[in-house]
């Protein structure tokens, strides 16, 4: 299991020389990740989450990413859209080819 770390937010930060308590954008694509965690405690002001093409089961752990815009969860295993309420402006959601059940 992957887990998302501020190592591994570090890393996919290099265009904003690091510094992850800034970023707007990051793309965490293609990693292995099963759960969405730790990102609202380094990167309050996210607009755009890139994690598509992992192994994420469910949507959590998002609500206190209130500048969120565009969410990418798309080639993942989600079976329920929740935990979004707090998203506040949270424009696109793309949750293409996932398992969403009724």
């Amino acid at each position: 299991m992957v887990y998302i770390t501020e190592d591994l937010i570090r890393k996919r930060a290099e265009h904003n020389e690091g510094l992850i308590f800034s970023l707007e954008e990051i793309s965490l694509h293609q990693s292995d990740i099963e759960k969405i965690e730790n990102i609202d405690k380094w990167c309050r002001d996210l607009k755009i989450l890139y994690l598509q093409s992992n192994l994420i089961d469910k949507i959590e752990n998002v609500s206190k990413l209130k500048q969120l815009e565009y969410l990418n969860l798309a080639l993942n295993n989600i079976q329920k859209v929740e935990n979004l309420a707090k998203c506040e402006n949270l424009k696109k959601l793309d949750l293409t080819v996932n398992f969403i059940v009724e």
